[in-house]
């Protein structure tokens, strides 16, 4: 039977479909490798978009950071001007732009980002940053800003003798919080390892850690002064303390040999100044008074027997006890604390009062004809450390005119006649120079001040991190220290085994007039008393290392010399002797290896009559490969 043309179509129809076609079928292969494609170009995509939202993100983080930064000193000139709508709308600028900066780095591609590797830390420390400022607004910024505007600065000026610190005591608990806020913040952001990151990144970080760390220490010292400076003021009793004037011109670790003493009574604010004396009229104490034995062993009984060498250590509070046993020993008068302070100080309070009349006390209007009648910031060092000896023949006159010369910007300071703001930046700049010392008897008190700068401690939290310091003891026996020019720097060579290495280079040179024996008195001399020939200048240098570093080696002029070599505490101690004429110069070296902190190195020097930035040269470091 034929089919017809109907049946073969179906015929057609129905092979086609029995027999699968090559054409429409699909490798699996072919179909997963589509697939693969597909994803790989979606997830560059994804890439790329993110790249380019990160990149927006990071830009914004940078511009709002950027904002931030660049407020800040306009915020510094609202405070100075003492503007207080301009710093809170500054600070509120301040804000928003910090605001922003955290709300960027909020965003989850930017959160997830900071998972990836080797990229990832940058992220994660940009939103460190952006939470860290925000911390800082709103636990410092904003309480210092009411502390400040709150603080009446002209309530400091003591007025007829007494100090309003009503004002302190209600700014203390913000003072503090900021103080604590600014240093976890800081410890938070030194966390960061800034190893990782790349330098657009950890350059800044770096700056900021710069400044917290200029603003943490002194904004720590202003909560711990805060806190104890009320009871220290005789607000909860009367206080007696014992005023040492130290006296550059012969110097003593600390600063000067304590030529003028004064007993300065406090009670709620009211300061009177009394019972002025001499160190010399104290006398010989024998037996010593007590004294640490480490110490002892390294200056002598002198720093017990004599109140004018209490202070041969740099350690001010081993000297300041000292010196009130021999106070409370000789005079049967309880003291409450010891402060110290150089002639430097009283130029710094002057540069607020302008200059003070100085009135001579009887058989001394002679003697004292030929100097100034009114001391000023400009001569008082020249006329306390030498013109006076120039002029004054006997040391009983010359004691008695530097009291009343001290006696009479006390009496200008309690007056009222230096400014509130005036008297905080004079004692600040006292204390940076370390010309200002305060030790307490007060348990609590102590505790706060033996931590900071003007403590005078050379062992515990002051004394942390790579620390030196460089003391002067005068051996001369007189008042030639005030012609001794000074040098003095840190060198850090290349390190070795994982450790630094230090050199400690002591320069001075004797300015005295070649004719010094002559044209100078023995007042200023010595006149060969202590084996020293008249015009010369002999010194004992002491030199302190960094704790549990080792003191390899001294040398003067180059020349290896023996030195003598101490321990106090964990520190090493080093002590050479120097003996200038006139005209003469003279270098030590002093070398400390196997110094094991590595952060910046500190140093300390005694307070002469120079400058401080004239004595203490800048750290040099050496180039290493």
């Amino acid at each position: 039977m034929t089919a017809g043309p109907r049946d073969v179509g179906r015929a057609k129809t129905s092979l086609d479909k029995s027999v699968p076609s090559r054409r429409r079928s699909k490798s699996p292969r072919n179909l997963t490798l589509k697939r693969f494609l597909v994803a790989l170009c979606a997830l560059a995509i994804m890439l790329a978009l993110g790249s380019a939202w990160l990149a927006h993100r990071a830009n914004e983080v940078r511009t709002e950071l950027t904002a931030v930064s660049s407020l800040f000193p306009e915020l510094k000139s609202a405070l100075l001007a003492k503007d207080p709508g301009a710093a809170y709308d500054t600070l509120e600028r301040i804000r928003r732009h910090s605001e922003a900066a955290q709300i960027a780095t909020a965003d989850p591609v930017w959160t997830s980002a900071g998972a990836l590797p080797y990229i990832g830390a940058n992220f994660t420390s940009l939103t460190e940053v952006a939470l860290s400022t925000n911390d800082l607004i709103a636990g410092a910024g904003e309480p210092l800003l009411g502390a400040f505007n709150a603080l009446d600065w002209t309530t400091l000026s003591p007025m007829h003798g007494r100090v309003d610190l009503t004002p302190l005591v209600s700014a203390s608990p913000s003072i503090s919080t900021a103080a604590n806020t600014v240093q976890l913040t800081y410890e938070r952001l030194s966390a960061i390892d800034r190893s990782q990151l790349v330098p657009q990144i950890s350059e800044p970080l770096s700056r900021a850690l710069g400044t917290l760390d200029n603003f943490r220490i002194p904004l720590r010292a202003a909560a711990d002064a805060s806190r104890v400076l009320p009871s220290m003021m005789g607000s909860d009793g009367p206080r007696e303390y014992l005023l040492l004037i130290q006296n550059n011109a012969e110097l003593r670790a600390t600063g000067g040999l304590p030529g003028a003493l004064a007993q300065l009574h406090i009670d709620k604010g009211v300061m009177q100044l009394r019972s002025e004396t001499s160190g010399a009229s104290l006398g010989r104490f024998q037996p010593p008074v007590y004294m640490d034995p480490a110490e002892r062993s390294i200056y002598t009984d002198r720093v017990g027997t004599f109140i004018s060498d209490v202070n041969l250590t740099p350690n001010f509070p081993t000297a300041a006890s000292a010196a009130k046993a021999m106070w409370e020993q000789r005079y049967g008068e309880h003291i409450d604390g010891v402060v110290a302070i150089d002639p430097v100080v009283l130029a710094h309070l002057l540069e607020s009062s302008g200059p003070i009349p100085v009135a001579a006390s009887k058989g001394q209007r002679e003697d004292t004809a030929k100097l100034p009648s009114a001391l000023s910031a400009d001569n008082v060092v020249q006329v306390l450390l030498s013109d006076a000896y120039l002029n004054i023949a006997d040391n009983s006159s010359q004691d008695a005119y530097f009291a009343a010369a001290s006696k009479s910007v006390f009496d200008s300071l309690s007056s009222g006649k230096i400014s509130g703001e005036g008297l905080v930046q004079a004692l600040v700049k006292s204390a940076q120079e370390n010309r200002l010392y305060v030790w307490s008897d007060h348990k609590e008190e102590q505790e706060v001040l033996k931590s900071s700068a003007v403590g005078g401690a050379v062992l515990g939290a002051t004394a942390g991190g790579a620390s030196f310091g460089v003391y002067f003891n005068d051996g001369t026996g007189a008042k030639m220290d005030y012609y001794v020019r000074r040098e003095v720097q840190l060198i850090k060579s290349c390190s070795e085994d994982g450790y630094s290495n230090y050199v400690v280079r002591v320069k001075l040179t004797n300015t005295a007039p070649s004719n010094a024996a002559v044209v100078l008195p023995e007042a200023v001399t010595g006149g060969g008393r202590y084996g020293v020939s008249p015009g010369s200048v002999q010194t004992n240098i002491v030199v302190y290392g960094p704790s549990q570093s080792l003191l390899n080696g001294a040398s003067r002029d180059a020349e290896q010399i023996s030195f003598g070599s101490y321990t106090h505490s964990d520190r090493p101690v080093g002590i050479v002797t120097t003996k200038l004429s006139p005209g003469q110069t003279g270098e030590i070296e002093m070398k400390f290896v196997k110094v094991v902190q590595s952060a910046l190195p500190s140093l300390v020097v005694t307070p002469t009559a120079q400058p401080v930035d004239q004595v203490k040269l800048p750290v040099q470091v050496a180039e290493c490969e």
